[in-house]
């Protein structure tokens, strides 16, 4: 995938090489938004959102990562939906209302639209301009299909818009996002989205499942550092929004398999001792201080067929690779 890599060490060289600002640029974000990047900076240890690595090139970078040889969880993923597609049909029917949760380019509901069919198409992402951008390019492929696309933070309370039809509301979350959430977290975030499935709806989701720690460890740390330049691009990101002075070549990707609880942990660590300024803050960071950006929690299907019955949905059938390093699960909204 000579395309792929050279693109990507291109994002790598532009992140990791980007020269520190003269002055700390005026915050951008909103008032909560700049509240939240603080107290998290503030906090010991710190800690960002994971919703902080999707600015525009953050989505682009990690478009990049889903073609890298380590990471497995794109492809074997979309192996499945070919292998099982008919079956994944039947249980979905077609005419659905099809709520594409963290949908970034829009590929993966897109290659699903031929066997699933969907009455309207309700791709929702925080990062507004680059999912604009997809949704244009989208519905001219498919003009038949209603299409309405919501830039919303899913991390807090969410209730659709009248313009996303009522009925048959199956929810798509692929690609086992649902992992940066920790397990107490995911089944209030999947109650959230059950309060807006219609009785006749469900979940259609994608769970990377346990496996060897060696695996895992590569697929969030690529051997090209396409994963790195994703992570400190979120620096940038924070400088932005917080009007903070970050400078990106201070720093580096950790990355590693946490086994006790099955997750893998992703860090920014400092290369040296520093200070970080904002307006109305600092925080002093010393040497190997870490700020922790993600976690991406790995499943068997019977404990993740736990976390959908807490949140109010029944598991309706369970689709894996023949490895069973992944899983799609159907599930229905499970009736008072």
């Amino acid at each position: 995938m000579p395309t792929t890599r050279s693109a990507a060490l291109r994002a790598l060289t532009s992140v990791s090489s980007a020269a520190p600002a003269r002055a700390a640029p005026a915050p951008q974000g909103d008032r909560a938004t700049i509240a939240e990047i603080a107290a998290g900076l503030l906090a010991r240890p710190a800690a960002t959102s994971p919703k902080y690595l999707y600015d525009s090139l953050g989505s682009k970078l990690f478009e990049a990562i889903c073609e890298l040889p380590e990471y497995y969880p794109t492809r074997t993923e979309a192996a499945i939906f070919a292998r099982h597609g008919e079956d994944i049909a039947r249980h979905v029917q077609p005419g659905s209302t099809l709520i594409d949760l963290g949908a970034g380019n829009c590929a993966k509901a897109a290659g699903l639209f031929p066997l699933l069919r969907p009455r309207q198409y309700v791709p929702i992402d925080i990062s507004r301009d680059f999912l604009n951008e997809a949704v244009s390019r989208l519905q001219q492929r498919f003009p038949d299909i209603a299409m309405n696309a919501l830039a919303l933070d899913l991390s807090g309370p969410f209730v659709l818009p009248p313009a996303v039809e009522q009925q048959r509301r199956v929810f798509f979350y692929p690609g086992s996002s649902i992992g940066n959430f920790a397990p107490h977290e995911a089944i209030a975030f999947l109650r959230r989205v059950r309060e807006n499935t219609s009785r006749d709806g469900g979940l259609l989701i994608g769970v990377d499942l346990v496996k060897d720690a060696a695996v895992l460890d590569a697929a969030y740390d690529d051997a090209i550092g396409v994963t790195a330049a994703f992570n400190l691009n979120m620096l940038r990101h924070l400088n932005h929004l917080l009007g903070a002075d970050f400078d990106v070549r201070q720093w580096q990707h950790v990355a590693f398999f946490h086994a006790e609880e099955s997750r893998i942990e992703m860090h920014l660590e400092a290369r040296a001792a520093l200070t970080v300024r904002w307006p109305d803050g600092e925080r002093r960071f010393a040497r190997g201080e870490r700020i922790h950006t993600e976690d991406s929690y790995k499943y068997t299907p019977d404990s993740f067929a736990d976390v959908l019955a807490q949140a109010g949905f029944a598991t309706d059938a369970v689709w894996t690779d023949d490895a069973g390093w992944f899983a799609v699960i159907h599930a229905r909204a499970a009736q008072a």
